[in-house]
């Protein structure tokens, strides 16, 4: 029964840094499309990358305005993967604590 306590944590674990990884990503990626960065820098790029595909079914079901100058998705997205993380979490503690 430890074994399976030991992987629920470490799962746990590696979803938190997961998580902490993808949500710097957010903030990195918002903050240097406030400089207008060269789109074929491989660094910008590959932070696109990563971050569109979880930002633009946000932008899809938020409701903005007609001129709307400011992009609200990477608040959303940060918003949701804290829920998550804290959510996961908890969750897999939960289990945890279960099995003991």
């Amino acid at each position: 029964m430890f074994l399976l306590k030991n992987f629920i944590i470490a799962f746990g674990y590696i979803l938190d840094i997961g998580c902490n990884i993808l949500w710097w990503t957010i903030v990195i990626n918002s903050l240097i499309s406030w400089v207008n960065p060269d789109p074929y820098n491989p660094i910008v790029t590959f932070l696109r990358r990563i971050t569109e595909p979880i930002l633009t079914p946000i932008r899809k079901i938020l409701p903005f305005p007609l001129k709307m100058p400011v992009d609200f998705s990477p608040l959303v997205a940060i918003l949701l993967i804290m829920f998550l993380q804290r959510f996961i979490g908890m969750t897999l503690l939960h289990i945890v604590y279960k099995l003991s």
